[in-house]
């Protein structure tokens, strides 16, 4: 079987807009959640979320691209930019073996919003030619290809907040199964509009720590009360190993293992017991011959709402039993909120760069552990420690559930 190997990072986050910047956030614990700036919020009940700070388009990516493409896809643009860089390729090293695979919830719901609003106040003829182009998911994928002549697979998975994980996983099965050679792969989104804020505070689903947004996302703790939005980009490269090698590329990871599964119970309240996660993290153990004892760290999908945070802690309990104990685990989410189609991409690479630097980033604002969440959630502070094997959980609406398993190379 063709092995697959991580020789490229890329980041847009609410906590730094590279990978480098992005995961020295993440290992300090400071919150990246503000009160929202984009738009005014003052009729909404949540006003806070994980906002990408000071992106600017347009000095990024050129007036042309900012004015053709919608935010989601300049997350996307930049993240490929700079993962692409670290990977050392170039556009005129790509062929037909190389594609690109971005997982997106949402998409351009932002843009869907004001044009709405727009055809309602000012009629038909004021409406772009470019919304649906601005709104499609697939578009993150397709653009990306499109700048860096990637033209090999190219698709979109929208699996609400497993999308950046399942993009991974798949991506890595069309290396395996000899499809392509190197994939570009992960998850983008920028949803933060009014109409998702309204929609989720609906549904009860954010926190509404107005008064205290970097308390807000609090991933574990007896006190959470939801979780907070989130948008960015994570981007890999994943590559054959034997090509990597070949090239002398920087190898950060292997990426040995992947699960997926459904829990097939509800359309948004995760499956009893967490059992459909756990059936995804036995498929990633399973895949890459791992014994659950082995492994060091679990990046958490932690998203600080009541269900899931027990009900994942019952998952792991179920599949690692007495060696739960024994595991180190943290959501990076108290740092960025829920990045939904993003959230699994950036979690991945911090994941990645946790193998790279034997360190487990914390899960922020972890004061009070709830009985019901009794593992080694690593509050607070990041923790030194030798990390062979990890874990990155995702789940999402619809009882999607992926898991992927990164691996250091001896």
């Amino acid at each position: 079987m063709r092995r697959v190997v991580v020789t490229g990072l890329g980041a847009v986050t609410p906590c730094g807009v590279t990978a480098p910047s992005a995961w020295q956030t993440a290992l300090s614990g400071r919150s990246a959640i503000q009160k929202i700036t984009r738009f005014d919020c003052a009729e909404l009940p949540v006003q806070i979320a994980g906002e990408v700070p000071e992106f600017g388009a347009t000095e990024l990516l050129g007036a042309k691209v900012a004015r053709q493409t919608s935010r989601f896809v300049q997350f996307s643009a930049v993240a490929a930019n700079e993962a692409l860089q670290d990977a050392h390729y170039d556009s005129q090293s790509m062929g037909d073996d190389c594609g690109c695979l971005i997982g997106v919830a949402i998409g351009g719901l932002g843009e869907i919003e004001e044009s709405a609003c727009l055809l309602k106040e000012r009629g038909a003829s004021r409406i772009s030619p470019l919304m649906l182009p601005y709104a499609i998911p697939n578009m993150a994928s397709g653009f990306v290809a499109i700048e860096h002549r990637l033209r090999g697979p190219n698709f979109a998975i929208a699996t609400a907040c497993a999308s950046g994980t399942h993009a991974i996983g798949e991506a890595a099965r069309l290396i395996r199964d000899g499809e392509t050679k190197m994939m570009l792969a992960g998850g983008a989104e920028a949803a933060i509009c009014p109409l998702s804020i309204a929609s989720f505070a609906k549904m009860r689903a954010l926190s509404r720590r107005n008064d205290e947004p970097h308390l807000a996302s609090r991933p574990f703790d007896r006190n959470r009360d939801g979780f907070v939005m989130g948008e960015g980009c994570g981007l890999l490269v994943l590559e054959e190993y034997e090509q990597a090698v070949k090239r002398g590329a920087n190898i950060y990871a292997e990426l040995v293992g992947y699960g997926l599964s459904a829990d097939a119970h509800h359309i948004t309240m995760p499956g009893p017991e967490g059992e459909g996660l756990a059936r995804s993290i036995r498929g990633a153990l399973a895949s890459g011959q791992i014994n659950p004892a082995d492994v060091d760290y679990i990046n958490a999908h932690g998203t600080s709402t009541p269900n899931n945070d027990s009900l994942e802690t019952q998952a792991i309990q179920s599949v690692f039993g007495v060696s739960a104990d024994n595991v180190s685990i943290s959501s990076t989410k108290g740092v960025t909120g829920h990045c939904l189609g993003a959230a699994g991409g950036i979690e991945a690479l911090f994941t990645v760069l946790a193998i790279k630097h034997d360190v487990v980033p914390p899960t922020a604002n972890l004061d009070t552990p709830d009985p019901a969440c009794p593992l080694d959630y690593t509050p607070n502070t990041a923790r030194e420690r030798n990390i062979k094997l990890a874990l990155s959980n995702s789940s999402g609406f619809g009882g999607q559930n992926a898991c992927l398993a990164f691996k250091k190379l001896a």
